[in-house]
């Protein structure tokens, strides 16, 4: 039979991502129900390393559901990479009785983690990141915000891209991944969307789309660019040279994690922090929960971090079909 957890904390780790405080919530609130004692750790790994942590009961996630950030705050932990880091901190949680930890991040914070566990401390993870690039999941905590406060931000960004009839290159967050980038620049009608799994860095075809664009009587040119690829304001310097197009550079930075969370991350956050509660009332550890197939699920965290994920290359493809339909159309026509 698995051990009796009486005693649990949970941290958020890495970047902050709108949706952490309902699952700090439920975890929180759930567990008290099924009476556990709970604490919070702040700042992430390098909290628990200092120590700053505190008992939680129900009133300590109060009026928080609705907030973006997290109330635990986060940093990152350059100490906590390396394996005395580890250790000093599963110490310290056994010093203070917590016999299981929910950690809410992204694929470092389950790394981080998975060293704990080696430490005999039981660890369950939530998918906290709006990058969308953790394989065992379709959704993490964050993304749907994310894209929905880009989206508005390139919709504003457009009219005035129309209104002046210049090219804008408007760069958006996501690390290595491209799915903020592909979602919001399908959703805005993009003419070209460069993400890091697709992009080729061929310049002059991008040039040559906004040059055919003008022949056909397209006036203004928009252009979501993944973070992992970057340098856009370079880019639209040479852009404008090549096409004598004006062209203008929009890094929308970190808005695009901040704000209140949409009601997709409030309602899935909140499952997944109450599923994590019960693993750990279960004596469940280890394991890594995931939204996949329609439903929640729990993998064991191993198998988690083992997974790799592809972006659809299909979503791509509709993605560069749709943008230049106009285009190729005219072709056909002459």
């Amino acid at each position: 039979m698995p051990k009796k957890i009486n005693k649990i904390a949970v941290l958020t780790s890495g970047g902050d991502a709108p949706g952490m405080n309902a699952a700090i919530r439920a975890v929180v609130r759930r567990a008290l129900g099924l009476g556990m004692k709970v604490v919070g750790i702040e700042k992430g790994y390098q909290g628990l390393l200092n120590e700053e942590m505190y008992d939680m009961d129900a009133r300590s996630v109060a009026d928080s559901i609705h907030r973006g950030g997290t109330i635990l705050r986060t940093a990152r932990s350059a100490e906590f990479k390396e394996e005395a880091g580890k250790k000093k901190g599963a110490e310290i949680l056994k010093k203070r009785g917590i016999e299981g930890l929910v950690v809410i991040g992204g694929d470092g914070s389950y790394k981080g983690a998975l060293g704990l566990s080696k430490h005999d401390i039981g660890v369950v993870c939530l998918p906290g990141t709006i990058d969308l690039d953790i394989a065992c999941t379709d959704y993490t905590i964050g993304f749907d915000t994310a894209i929905n406060t880009a989206m508005e931000a390139i919709d504003k960004v457009r009219d005035t891209s129309s209104s002046h009839e210049r090219c804008s290159i408007i760069e958006v967050m996501g690390r290595n991944a491209g799915y903020i980038a592909l979602w919001c620049g399908v959703a805005t009608g993009a003419e070209d969307i460069l993400i890091p799994e697709k992009y080729d860095y061929n310049e002059q075809e991008i040039i040559n789309h906004i040059i055919e664009s003008r022949k056909i009587g397209k006036t203004h040119h928009l252009i979501i660019n993944a973070e992992g690829i970057g340098h856009s304001t370079s880019m639209a310097r040479r852009i404008e040279a090549a096409t004598g197009m004006e062209a203008r550079a929009t890094i929308l930075g970190y808005m695009q994690r901040g704000g209140s969370p949409t009601c997709k991350d409030r309602f899935y956050a909140s499952i997944m922090g109450a599923y994590a509660a019960d693993l750990l009332n279960e004596g469940k550890i280890n394991r890594v929960i995931g939204h996949l197939g329609g439903d929640f699920k729990d993998f064991d965290i191993d198998e988690a971090l083992a997974m790799q994920k592809d972006l659809p290359d299909y979503y791509y493809q509709v993605s560069r079909a749709l943008s230049r339909s106009a285009i190729n159309a005219n072709r056909v026509a002459k």
